[in-house]
């Protein structure tokens, strides 16, 4: 009797991956997020920026707007929302509502500033809500 030794062909199959495949893209996933996630929360903080000075500017057109009917600023920006003075000449509204700066609060509003040369003075506190500020801290007004 005669034995015939065949080699034996490797038939089995891969299925997944192995734990250093997966360590690997986990790797280069947190090394992506590294790089790329600090710009993307700095434009972020610039397109908030963008949206409030573009906000400052709207309602600045609308108290413009109000002096224009009224012959003087309003004392605060609710008047332009709303008569409350009773007069004939207000053709408002002047704004459908005021809105809220991007991180959620009232624009700060006062008459008888002397910010470029006007009369009153509208501008953000930025995200911290103080004055001063640097980034995205920072005040913005037109």
């Amino acid at each position: 009797m005669k034995f015939i030794i065949m080699p034996i062909k490797a038939t089995t199959k891969r299925a997944g991956f192995t734990l250093i495949e997966l360590l690997i893209v986990m790797a280069i996933l947190a090394l992506l997020a590294g790089i790329i996630g600090p710009s993307l929360w700095n434009k972020l903080g610039g397109a908030k920026h963008d949206v409030a000075l573009t906000q400052i500017k709207n309602i600045e057109v609308a108290l413009d707007s109000y002096r224009l009917d009224m012959g003087r600023y309003p004392k605060n920006l609710d008047e332009m929302v709303k008569n409350n003075s009773g007069k004939a000449r207000w053709d408002g509204p002047y704004m459908k509502s005021i809105p809220l700066d991007p991180w959620g609060k009232a624009y700060e509003y006062q008459l008888s500033g002397d910010h470029n040369g006007r009369e009153y003075t509208l501008l953000s506190l930025g995200a911290d809500g103080q004055e001063g500020g640097e980034g995205e801290d920072k005040d913005i007004h037109h």
